[in-house]
């Protein structure tokens, strides 16, 4: 009986090691029989899928991107900016309400830099230094990036996705939220000649859902790069008003990831071409980064404005004089038109280019120089790239019927701008400081600026490069107080002026409103020319 046991315990090992090897080997016993069945093991399954057409589309698409990053990346650099404050003496708050507030803390306001004296009281400075992204543009070191990157820089240094470094100087910028400009965009070179390039690309012909790379510097990280699609098109701050003060924009929305420090970069189609300037993202009001909406300016803006910013430092803009607004479906099936389309005027300029070519109030441009005209923001960007002095021909729809008149140009200024929102107003009534040039407020600024039920002088232009310009100061902001003294009028602002110029100050403090309606203290260098 114990032998039989022991039998039946071996003969049952046996057939479980068996079992337990069959299925290691890759068998199965069949429970119908006695039959093995051989499964599809892994390594043949796949071997199988490798060898399939659906991989060898992934894969080629796979090497497509990788050598499309190969031939472009070495064409984006690096760009850091470093820029000096200037620290405010500390005169400027010498009060009795400073003082007590300087003993209560036990500090001395004229410590400087972690306890050092300054008994000389003379103005110190300090560096802060940004990082953004740019874009090689001709093999002689012309460089595209976004104003915003270097604003206010007084030393900017490229590097090269080898390594090298260079410093750039400054060819011309488009500034954003000003009325003669709006794209931000900006032109660099470097003394190199032999460099990768990206030849412009054709941001009209893009579609939603194309296949789009991002490179650029986000976060300091050099050469970084990501993939999405086009989101959307024609986003600006017309339709989009919760998306910039860039007033030319028109941008591309794509959910590539981009971050901080990708401003400047390139947006790239699988051409390897540049169809856009990475500009800005949108966020969830708490994060910084990347929610998978952001936004690029598009290459044809780009490529327009450059020979301009190249040649003249900045850009020269067409004008047509007319307030306008946008054909919404209500009133395009009112005009008994296919869909919405076109900009009606609501108001001709006395004297504009409009008035002298025929067009009137209630006509609505259909199309401009033979382009058919979207909305207001499509027709601002194509009389603004058409050129000062130039001729064109315009289909306006007037009581139901199209008109073709011709128009010629003018030039877009702040002196246009501003005769068409005041006409009674002679332009001639400003006063300049530091490169700025103010006016009284007028209703018409006011509304146009956000300034309503305000007092004080409109800064209507900032020379490039002046003192008014380092220190922020641009078209637009409303200046309401000069060293302490209140500004209500171009009068009062006219006898401070005169004040520095008698004094020989060296500086003077700004208290000012920005387009946002910040309120803002700023000093401001008084330039040689003013004393």
């Amino acid at each position: 009986m114990l032998n039989f046991r022991n039998l039946l315990h071996r003969k049952v090992a046996l057939i479980l090691i068996i079992s337990t090897l069959a299925v290691a080997a890759g068998f199965i016993i069949s429970h119908d029989g006695e039959k093995f069945v051989i499964p599809t093991a892994i390594g043949d399954t796949h071997k199988k899928f490798v060898e399939s057409e659906d991989f060898q589309y992934l894969d080629r698409a796979n090497r497509a991107f990788i050598n499309l990053v190969k031939h472009t990346s070495s064409s984006v650099v690096q760009i850091t900016a470093n820029s000096r404050y200037q620290i405010v003496p500390p005169d400027r708050f010498d009060t009795e309400e400073f003082r007590r507030f300087f003993d209560r803390f036990e500090w001395n306001p004229n410590q400087r830099d972690f306890g050092e004296e300054n008994p000389n009281d003379q103005p110190s400075t300090r560096q802060v230094s940004g990082i953004g992204s740019g874009v090689i543009v001709s093999d002689d070191g012309y460089i595209l990036t976004n104003n915003h990157v270097i604003d206010k820089a007084d030393e900017i240094i490229i590097t090269l996705s080898n390594g090298k470094q260079y410093d750039a100087e400054l060819i011309g910028t488009d500034p954003a939220g000003t009325e003669l400009g709006g794209s931000d965009l900006a032109v660099l070179k470097i003394d190199e000649k032999g460099l990768s390039t990206l030849p412009f690309g054709d941001s009209d012909a893009l579609e939603v859902g194309e296949w789009v790379i991002a490179i650029g510097t986000p976060f300091n990280l050099s050469q970084t790069v990501t993939r999405g699609v086009v989101s959307a098109k024609n986003r600006n701050n017309r339709n989009d008003r919760n998306i910039s003060n860039i007033e030319y924009g028109n941008f591309i929305q794509t959910d590539a990831p981009i971050n901080k420090g990708n401003s400047g970069g390139a947006l790239i189609n699988i051409r390897g071409e540049l169809v856009g300037i990475n500009t800005l993202i949108a966020t969830n009001g708490y994060a910084a980064g990347n929610v998978g909406i952001g936004f690029a300016i598009p290459s044809n803006l780009a490529s327009d404005l450059l020979p301009q910013l190249i040649e003249h430092g900045k850009a020269i803009r067409g004008w047509l004089g007319i307030r306008m607004d946008t054909v919404d479906p209500d009133m395009a099936e009112k005009l008994k038109l296919d869909e919405p389309r076109g900009a009606i005027v609501e108001e001709v300029g006395k004297n504009s280019p409009a008035e002298k070519g025929g067009i009137q109030r209630r006509d609505v441009v259909l199309e401009f120089n033979g382009k058919t005209i979207r909305d207001t923001s499509h027709l601002m960007r194509a009389v603004a790239s058409a050129g000062v002095g130039t001729k064109v021909e315009v289909k306006v729809l007037r009581k139901g019927k199209e008109i073709l008149l011709t128009v010629k140009l003018d030039k877009r200024t702040e002196e246009a701008l501003a005769s068409f929102d005041s006409p009674e107003q002679a332009i001639d009534s400003h006063v300049t400081l530091s490169g700025m040039r103010v006016q009284n407020l007028t209703p018409q600024l006011a509304r146009r600026y956000g300034h309503q039920d305000e007092t004080g002088v409109i800064v209507v232009e900032v020379e490039q490069r002046s003192a008014a310009a380092r220190s922020g100061i641009r078209p637009g902001y409303l200046i309401k107080e000069i060293d302490y003294t209140e500004i209500e009028t171009l009068d009062d602002f006219s006898k401070v002026v005169d004040k520095l110029k008698e004094s020989n100050e060296k500086l003077a403090l700004i208290y000012f409103k920005d387009l946002r309606q910040r309120s803002n203290y700023e000093t401001l260098r008084i330039e040689s020319d003013d004393r």
